[in-house]
């Protein structure tokens, strides 16, 4: 497998995982082997910037709402943190704060644990209680107000702070939704003498409480509120008035009412960090609530403005994950996947076994030569790891305890879905299925893609009906869906007539739609939402986009030579053509326009790479004006780049343009070069 497709496999499994997890509450892999597929994505991309893409997991936070929530747009970004497994790693991002800050000397921090919980943000007008949300996507969350009403740990009113600093008009606490291990004990002696199905650990059951569609469930389970921070204050309010510390912010909410870590600390230089692990890490198990961490923030709240974010991390905070819990068990069977692009992963089937409070019974094997590697036989006892008790992983065999019965894997020349011939090419590590959309299994998330939100947006069209109408051969490919009637609906599982007729009106409300969408909704590996409207955008129109060569698509912002090359083996399958023309005829439609014109202008021509932070410009207004003058914005640095335009922080992109001799040009020197086109330069700022 090469990189791109690596990615793309990687982008793929996350955002499923993403799904069960965040928005089903039922994740199938541990927390362990979540942190290992997203930072082996994150290390990917950094090292091949040119393939990140806007939709990657990695730009983004978590996973969509539920759709019977409404929804909720932040005041300021939910964001995650960066994970540190390491006292190098810790060591690093110290160094990089220093360095960003330009301290010579050691700085102040203020650690905490790391909740294992759910994420909401708490907003107050003049102190009372007005809205709770769920993290969400980051940017837009769930409303939850309702349930978090119940919640007897969030004072719906502020208290008046004993006269230290008064809270101000608007105010938006940042904390953490869980359950105390004796609450969690509790509750499920009440569900075992109820006879109903116990909860797993104490951070599925304060997910699946807070997310009740009934507040009345929520309230009679014993969920707790913690904030660990602010996130927004009203300009016009006297924020102005608040502590300049991360500390005495703390100390602010809790005595505005606000339930606060008992165990967070004031803490100088590393040397504070390490101590402060080693203690929380040996009085773990005798916290009251369960954790997976600490965190540390740079207590200098100006300094953590100074430092700023990341695209869905700030750069002034971090969590250290404490080591992986193990587990022994037997390695029972080896079956495979079969993902949308006809991807075969083979997946580890595991006797159950607890390991950090989850029954792990299997684990994604990536690929064939993953599995020779790690020299794993079926029928195996192996060590699962839960590293930084996320996701499970096998991390090695027990040779020695390999039982005379066991036998080695062999990857299938078949799919096992639907019989065509999988093979794999000399350039990739994974085996592919040639069945393409007559395979079942692609079809299936083939239609799931097509239906999502951010495509066709059909709403109703979930995996159990999807399922449903690809088993029983009601739908072949997405433009099955357009034939759809009344009475092959209200023949499914689960299914009533109202429901049919709402899925019905939601197929036919999605004949009107964008170009955009309708590109991205085809399911063109590498071609995610961004790339896709940058497509729709530049060709105006589908049927220039499907007679395109590659040196034509290359002229598409953000699109290099992988994704022409995609799209193009896209459009050239007879069966791809088919599909499309079905779906025009079946009525679907979009608003189309004029092609745009060969650039022009003082940069025409050229490829130009940002790099580092610019003095006033940011990258997306640097890259609208590059691209207005004619010039193409690159996500990496070659032989072939014309521009490298540096700002501070620039990294590895300016070490290789000095390598290859690239010119390398500051923010005053871009400008200049834009001058030299007026008008253009005028338009852009006009627009």
């Amino acid at each position: 497998m090469d990189v791109s497709e690596r990615i793309a496999c990687l982008r793929d499994e996350i955002d499923r995982h993403n799904h069960r997890y965040y928005v089903l509450d039922a994740p199938t892999i541990t927390d362990a082997e979540y942190d290992r597929l997203f930072r082996e994505l994150q290390d990917l991309e950094n090292a091949h910037p040119q393939w990140l893409r806007s939709d990657s997991p990695t730009q983004r936070v978590g996973a969509a709402p539920l759709a019977e929530f409404a929804a909720v747009n932040h005041a300021a970004p939910m964001l995650s943190l960066n994970n540190a497994f390491t006292e190098e790693e810790v060591a690093a991002f110290d160094r990089r704060a220093r360095e960003g800050l330009a301290v010579d000397g050691e700085l102040d921090y203020a650690v905490e644990p790391k909740f294992d919980g759910l994420a909401v943000g708490l907003t107050y007008a003049r102190g009372i209680f007005v809205r709770g949300a769920t993290r969400g996507d980051g940017t837009t969350g769930e409303d939850i107000t309702a349930n978090l009403r119940t919640l007897r740990s969030i004072p719906l009113h502020l208290l008046p702070g004993a006269g230290r600093v008064a809270w101000p008009e608007r105010l938006e606490v940042r904390g953490e939704v869980l359950m105390l291990r004796r609450d969690f004990d509790r509750l499920n002696e009440r569900q075992r003498a109820q006879g109903d199905k116990e909860f797993v650990n104490p951070r599925n059951a304060a997910a699946g409480s807070l997310r009740q569609l009934d507040p009345r469930i929520t309230a009679g389970r014993p969920l707790r509120f913690f904030a660990y921070g602010v996130a927004a204050v009203d300009a016009d309010s006297d924020a102005d008035s608040l502590p300049g510390t991360h500390s005495e912010l703390l100390d602010c909410l809790a005595d505005w009412g606000l339930p606060v870590a008992a165990d967070r600390r004031r803490v100088r230089g590393l040397a504070g960090l390490h101590a402060y692990y080693a203690d929380i890490g040996a009085r773990r198990s005798a916290l009251p609530y369960d954790i997976d961490g600490v965190v540390y923030k740079l207590d200098d709240l100006s300094a953590q403005r100074q430092l700023g974010t990341l695209s869905r991390a700030p750069r002034f905070a971090i969590a250290h994950k404490f080591p992986a819990a193990e587990a022994l068990t037997q390695l029972l069977a080896i079956d495979i996947q079969v993902g949308r692009t006809g991807a075969l992963t083979p997946v580890a089937r595991l006797a159950p076994v607890f390991v950090g409070g989850v029954t792990v019974t299997n684990a994604t094997l990536h690929n064939e030569d993953e599995i020779r590697r790690k020299d794993l036989w079926i029928g195996d006892q192996v060590v699962v790891c839960r590293a930084g008790d996320v996701i499970p992983e096998i991390v090695r065999a027990v040779p020695e305890q390999r039982p005379t019965s066991a036998r080695r894997f062999v990857m299938p020349t078949a799919c096992p879905v639907c019989g065509s011939a999988a093979a794999r090419s000399a350039d990739e590590a994974v085996s592919r299925c040639s069945g393409g959309l007559y395979c079942p299994a692609q079809c299936k998330q083939a239609v799931l893609h097509f239906a999502s939100r951010r495509a066709m947006d059909i709403e109703g069209l979930g995996d159990k009906v999807v399922d449903q109408l690809v088993e029983q051969h009601i739908v072949r490919s997405p433009a099955d869906l357009y034939r759809l009637g009344l009475l092959a609906l209200v023949n499914l599982e689960r299914l009533g007539e109202k429901s049919a007729n709402n899925l019905l009106a939601a197929i036919e409300k999605s004949k009107q739609t964008t170009l955009a969408r309708f590109i991205y909704a085809l399911g063109i590996r590498n071609v995610g939402e961004s790339t896709a409207r940058e497509l729709a955008r530049h060709f105006g129109n589908l049927d220039r986009l499907l007679a395109a060569d590659g040196e034509q698509l290359q002229r598409v912002a953000d699109v290099g030579p992988i994704v022409a090359d995609s799209i193009r083996q896209f459009c050239a399958e007879p069966h791809n053509q088919e599909a499309i023309a079905q779906l025009r005829a079946a009525g679907v439609t979009w608003q189309e326009g004029d092609a745009i014109a060969a650039p022009s202008g003082a940069l025409s021509g050229k490829i130009c790479v940002l790099t580092g932070t610019l003095p006033t410009l940011s990258r997306d207004a640097a890259s609208q004006l590059i691209q207005a003058a004619g010039g193409k914005v690159s996500a990496s640095v070659s032989k072939k780049t014309d521009f490298v335009i540096a700002g501070t922080e620039a990294g590895s992109k300016l070490e290789k343009a000095q390598s290859l001799g690239v010119t390398i040009i500051d923010e005053a020197q871009l400008l200049a070069l834009l001058a030299e086109g007026q008008v253009v330069t005028k338009e852009v700022h006009h627009d």
